[in-house]
């Protein structure tokens, strides 16, 4: 259940760098973050009410309370690196870097959680960390110094707010319901993001956001909210050292979907490394 469970969220990860591209031209990368957060609350607390949780809420240990804020946080700055990143850049560049979170996740899952070490998870996030670092190699060797040095290292903040993520979500949410883990996140990351707007004061640009633009930021927004509810489901239940590596499947999706939607253009090595993490991510079905 939690292999299907975290191919779904691969499937809505993918579909939210999609909608959130289009969503956020000429759109403040951080609005559009706090826009799209009002969607996956709303999201959120619909779930936790429909499982009857709420009142869980108030039942949830300190320890877990903690880990759960923390993963809220890095989700928030991961999103705003992310989203910056994709703004200024081609999703099919920035959305590998961004996966190569996989590999620290994997690594903090062995050290921190102590999940054990199969040959089945080593051949298949090696190839699924080959894959990522032939397109992040692509990437380097194309772009400007001046390009590279600010889409690049957002990046790569990213993916490291990301895997601290899974790790802090993964201690939190054991004893907790992840719906209920989801909803709290979900708040902890909606002031994050509408501190930063009002600290830059660029919510006086919501007046000028086209409705098409609204549109895109909120579907991608229910996205996200599909996505999360499925992966934090997913590592509630099973291995975030296996979720986590076929979760970041969405980096072929996502490279399939900016190709026929974005009409971006795939390169060699785009399809090599592509295919070499679908290889990586057959191995850890089984």
């Amino acid at each position: 259940m939690s292999i299907i469970l975290a191919l779904l969220a691969a499937v809505f990860a993918a579909l939210t760098g999609i909608l959130a591209k289009i969503g956020i031209k000429n759109v403040n990368s951080n609005l559009a973050t706090a826009i799209r957060t009002n969607v996956v609350l709303i999201m959120s607390f619909l779930m936790v009410v429909v499982t009857n949780n709420l009142d869980n809420i108030f039942l949830i240990n300190w320890k877990d309370f903690i880990f759960i804020v923390l993963s809220g946080i890095t989700t928030g700055l991961t999103w705003l690196c992310y989203f910056k990143a994709i703004q200024i850049g081609d999703v099919s560049k920035v959305v590998p870097i961004d996966k190569s979170s996989v590999v620290m996740t994997i690594l903090l899952s062995f050290i921190i959680l102590g999940e054990p070490v199969t040959t089945m998870v080593v051949i298949g996030n090696t190839l699924i960390t080959i894959g990522t670092f032939i397109l992040i190699g692509r990437l380097k060797k194309n772009s400007n110094t001046s390009y590279s040095n600010s889409y690049i290292l957002l990046s790569f903040l990213s993916a490291i707010f990301a895997a601290l993520t899974a790790i802090l979500a993964k201690i939190g949410i054991e004893d907790v319901d992840s719906n209920t883990a989801t909803f709290i996140r979900t708040i902890v990351i909606i002031i994050f993001a509408w501190g930063i707007v009002f600290f830059q004061r660029t919510h006086t640009q919501m007046k000028t956001i086209t409705r098409k633009s609204y549109i895109f930021l909120i579907l991608s927004g229910m996205a996200t909210g599909l996505s999360w509810l499925c992966f934090f489901a997913a590592i509630s239940i099973g291995k975030v050292s296996i979720v986590t590596p076929i979760d970041k499947f969405s980096v072929v999706i996502t490279m399939i979907l900016s190709i026929i939607i974005l009409k971006e253009k795939p390169t060699k090595n785009t399809i090599f490394g592509c295919f070499i993490i679908t290889i990586g991510t057959i191995f850890l079905l089984f």
